[in-house]
């Protein structure tokens, strides 16, 4: 077994990667940018060497530099998290130039899966099923157009090199079908320095099952599935496994199948086959399709984990070190259900747009396994991925994990960043999935249900204006009263674009009346819980500098109103388009005096390694562009000025 490894990664994968190294007795050396230098992964690792700037760019894509940290650092092995260089084959390659153990598949695996195209014609040579579609190298458009409409729409644009949902696109109409892949090919060349693309038939209900798989380079064998159909934007949301409604004909069919993919391939370490299923039927052995190979860990390894037992880094770093595969198929056996929800910084109600901001409070439930990155205090950079935790829970049934899971995130408290906690909480209580019919296309289908933000209940209202006028910790007894009355004090608060007025009378020290409007409202501190007229209540709040944050069934941020400030639209009445998040803008669709209509795109942002298109709000003439491609943006920085409407 190795003494010291490198971990080229950052966040929540680092950290998981250096709990599993701890006690298995191996050391760790961390790589750190400029804005992970107080990171919780470098707090955690034995040593941590600094790589360079807080551009990915500019370090954790920099091969050399560090491949050269782990030489210096004594490290024997580079484990590459997922992301970043984990499915780099010249970057494999140069790791074992230097000397060093790749702790993963070797480069000509990774090559092998890493163009999809290539990955489809090595699956059908081994026998594995693949989608109906057009992998060939006639890349022009009109080439391209014809093959999907000999394939029949709906189909996929898909990028060759890609992941993530980046570079992909559905095209329903043959109509759209040039627009959508100037958009894939954009995208695709940006993310992955190729813009080569495939077209593959759109299944109408589909199921992204996925059969995690482990080899030695010789051998392989399967930890049975896990179903990733909970998407939006082609990217996973909450995975489980085992895959409900999963048979054992159809596990023996892709399990079989997954290995005959990593035979193939002379496949070592964690890796993940995933399949397109056509559930229009239910699960059949035959309605099952390869769409790629990840030969790397997988986000959601911790729900294969939950129902196998399994340490998967633990087998990474054995089979690395020289061991054969650590068990034999028939010693696996599925434990009961788990599920993993990602709980990212993100506006779910501005269209999933990722956020920035500092953690003022972050606290998690017992009972539910974390993998975070973040503390309290650390900020989500624009620069990475928003992610803030994993949270995984494990019952005996499909029905119980799913409460566990749901009543961890009732439980899980972030203030100082807007999250998609309510979006997960909601999908929770979804009635379709909580039995078990999930297919990809079930968030679109009921999205405004699944994001509709409930209104903040009066308790919670008058807790946040307790918070706002500094009354949450007790009122100061000897200035409560005045001539033996009670002291009276307004509290005016913000909750997104509505403006709440509050009128606050001090009872005793930690007792309260709050006015809103003709309600009154009754609050007392007792023993470190709130009691809303009369009643024990679970609300609790968080107190920062620039809001109040109140926890209940939902999260409600308000913010204190200052009086000094200056109501009004900064931004000229509407006219102007401005950046939702700090970005680099990497298209601009229009220039001065073009007549749009609504719905326009303006201008493509690329921010958190997504592009997010800006579009006209309305109808109009675009009076002036305020910024060059290429320019590096902050949120709110203003970038396309219509002319005043009529």
């Amino acid at each position: 077994m190795f003494d010291r490894i490198l971990i080229a990664n950052r966040g929540e994968i680092a950290c998981r990667i250096i709990r599993t190294a701890r006690r298995m007795g191996v050391e760790t050396v961390a790589v750190f940018s400029d804005a992970d230098a107080g990171a919780l992964h470098v707090e955690m690792a034995d040593r941590a060497v600094h790589i360079g700037g807080s551009a990915p760019a500019d370090s954790y894509l920099k091969g050399d530099v560090i491949i050269r940290a782990a030489v210096e650092s004594g490290a024997q092995a580079i484990h590459p998290g997922y992301g970043f260089l984990s499915e780099n084959p010249d970057f494999v390659d140069a790791v074992g130039a230097a000397g060093l153990v790749f702790i993963g598949p070797s480069a000509d695996a990774i090559r092998a899966m890493g163009l999809k195209d290539a990955a489809k014609a090595l699956m059908e040579k081994a026998g594995v099923p693949v989608v109906p579609g057009y992998h060939g190298a006639g890349q022009d458009d009109e080439h391209l157009a014809g093959a999907a409409d000999a394939i029949g729409y709906p189909v996929l644009i898909k990028a060759v090199a890609g992941g993530g949902g980046k570079g992909m696109r559905l095209v329903e109409r043959a109509a759209d079908f040039a627009q959508a892949l100037d958009s894939a090919r954009s995208e695709a060349r940006k993310a992955f320095g190729n813009d080569t693309v495939l077209i593959e038939k759109y299944i109408q209900k589909p199921r992204h099952i996925e059969i995690q798989i482990f080899g030695d380079g010789t051998d392989a064998l399967h930890l049975y599935e896990r179903d990733c159909s909970l998407q939006r934007r082609h990217q996973k949301v909450i995975e489980e496994a085992p895959a409900p409604g999963m048979t054992p004909e159809m596990r023996a069919a892709m399990g079989d199948a997954a290995v005959r993919a990593a035979r193939a391939i002379g496949y070592s370490g964690a890796g993940t086959v995933e399949f397109i299923v056509d559930a229009s039927e239910g699960l059949r052995p035959d309605r099952f399709w390869f769409m790629e190979m990840n030969t790397r860990l997988q986000v959601e390894h911790p729900v294969t984990e939950a129902i196998t037992g399994v340490d998967l880094v633990e087998w990474q770093l054995r089979v690395a070190a020289g061991e054969g595969l650590p068990a034999r198929q028939q010693d696996l056996v599925i434990n009961g259900h788990a599920f993993e929800a990602r709980l990212y910084a993100e506006d779910v109600p501005a269209g999933f747009l990722p956020a920035t901001g500092r953690l003022e409070h972050l606290a998690f439930p017992q009972g539910a396994r974390i993998d975070s990155g973040v503390r309290a205090g650390d900020v989500i950079s624009p620069h990475y991925d928003p992610m803030i935790a994993k949270i995984t829970t494990h019952g005996e049934s499909r029905e119980i994990a799913l409460k566990r899971l749901e009543r961890a995130l009732a439980a899980t408290r972030v203030a100082g960043a807007v999250t998609n906690i309510a979006f997960l909480g909601a999908l929770c209580r979804h009635g379709g999935f909580a039995v078990g019919e999930v297919d990809t296309g079930l968030i679109a289908r009921d999205i405004d249900a699944l994001t509709a933000e409930p209104a903040p209940m009066p308790e919670a209202v008058a807790l946040a204006a307790l918070g706002a006028a500094g009354l949450h910790e007790g009122g100061d007894w000897s200035r409560g009263f005045t001539l033996w009355s009670p002291l009276e004090q307004d509290a005016t608060l913000c909750h997104k674009a509505e403006e709440i007025s509050a009128r606050i009378t001090t009872l005793a020290p930690t007792r309260f009346q709050v006015a809103l409007g003709e309600a009154r409202i009754g609050v007392e501190r007792r023993a470190g819980q709130w009691w809303i007229n009369g009643d024990k209540t679970d609300l609790s709040l968080v107190v920062s500098e620039s809001a109040v944050t109140v926890f209940g069934d939902a999260t409600w941020e308000f913010r204190p109103s200052d009086p000094l400030d200056v109501v009004g639209d900064a931004h000229g009445g509407g006219n102007i388009i401005a950046a939702p998040m700090p970005g680099a803008v990497r298209r601009i669709s229009v220039e001065a005096g073009q007549q749009v209509e609504k719905g326009a795109q303006l201008v493509m942002l690329e921010a958190m390694k997504m592009e997010h298109p800006l579009q006209a709000p309305r109808a109009g003439v675009i009076a002036e562009v305020l910024v060059a491609e290429g320019a590096q943006v902050e949120s709110g920085a203003a970038l396309i000025r219509l002319e005043e409407g009529e």
